[in-house]
Order: C-alpha cells, then structure tokens, then sequence
C-alpha cells in the first residue's frame, strides 16, 4: 500500500469520485466482502472500469493482477485519504431552512466531521439556542472573535446572498482554509483558500437539461 503523501494534482473529477471510492469498500467491509476488481467496482457506482483503473493508477499499486483489490486495505487507504481518521470541527453561518437540515444532518455516524458552532443573525429565534443535537446557535456579531478564539479551519456558508462575499471575508480573515458554499455567488478568496460550491438549482436545471435530452444523447 503506498506511503501516506499529498496528491495537490489530482484530478478534479477524480477527487470527487474519491468518496464513493470509500463508502464503497467500507460497504464491502461491512458485508465481509474482502476482495472485488474494478469491473465490479463500476457495476456499483457507475464508473466505467478504465476509469475506476485510471483512477486507482494515480495512486500507485492499489491492486495485485490476477488478485482484484483488497477490501479492507482499500478502505483504509481511501478513509486516510479523506482525512477520515480526523475529527474535523466546521462552523455553519445562516441557520436558515437548509442550514437547520444540515444542523441535524448525521454527520458523525459517517465519519468524523462535526458542526462545532453556528451563528445567524439576531433577529433568527434560534439564536441562543441549541439545536436539537446541542450545537450551540451564535449571534453572527461574534462570528470573528468566536473563530479566533477556536481551532475550526472548515465553514459551510448558507447565508442569504447578499451576505455572502462579505461573511466569506471575515471567515477569511479568522483563519479558516476551506467554505463549503451553498450560495449561488462565487467567491473572492485568497489563492491559498479552498471553496467547494454547491448550487442546488444549477445541479436541478442540468438534471432537468438531461432529462429532457435524454433521448438525443
């Protein structure tokens, strides 16, 4: 199994197939399965198997020919890979109708991510509260000194649009390295800042696109 190191020149589609990569040999580790290939592995997330083969090859000799892949070392590889061994706190700033959901959302039974804190604005009843699963619901006017004053470095930024740039700056400047984004803005970051954008009526608008064209393509 390769030594532990950085892949900063990964591909982009590749590195968002590497969860599924993961949930699926811990599956098979959960149904004694120990061993599979890549044919079987497309057959269940639906990757052809010269990607799930080029994939692999980005990391060395994930497999032995003639063998398959190993189940159990495979899972191993792909949880370290994600950084599944490490209690990872994030901060939510907006406490709306979705970041309520992502306030319940079983984060912890998956892996090792965990909603430390989350802050709104004043006028949101939650505020001073605690959520259902006892996260703590902050005033978005102590979002800095809180931040500086915690060891988070992941935010997940569901304020209303307006907001956005402005919050993204001062999570910025509170030290933390990675926005999940659930607005439809794209941010100005730093260069050394990560942001994971998810645009839910984009993603509807290209399955709908999809759907409609289906039978042309």
């Amino acid at each position: 199994m390769p030594e532990k190191e950085t892949y900063s020149d990964l591909p982009k589609a590749t590195v968002k197939r590497l969860p599924q990569y993961y949930r699926l040999f811990k599956k098979l580790v959960d149904d004694k399965i120990m061993r599979t290939n890549s044919r079987e592995i497309s057959e269940k997330i639906g990757v052809d198997s010269a990607t799930v083969r080029r994939d692999f090859s980005l990391f060395g000799e994930l497999g032995r020919r003639g063998y398959g892949y190993d189940s159990l070392s495979l899972r191993d590889f792909f949880a370290n890979l994600l950084g599944n061994e490490v209690s990872t706190n994030i901060a939510l700033i907006g406490v709306g109708n979705l970041g309520r959901a992502l306030l319940n959302y079983p984060f912890q039974r998956r892996n090792k991510l965990h909603i430390a804190m989350a802050f709104d604005l004043p006028s949101n009843s939650l505020v001073g509260t605690k959520s259902e699963s006892g996260i703590p619901i902050y005033n978005i006017g102590e979002l800095a000194q809180r931040l500086c004053d915690s060891d988070i470095e992941t935010a997940i930024l569901s304020v209303d649009t307006v907001h956005s740039q402005d919050v993204a700056n001062i999570l910025v400047n509170t030290g933390i390295k990675g926005i999940l984004n659930f607005t439809p803005v794209y941010l100005q970051v730093p260069d050394n800042i990560v942001v994971q954008s998810i645009d839910l009526t984009k993603e509807l608008q290209t399955l709908i696109f999809f759907m409609n064209n289906a039978s042309q393509l």
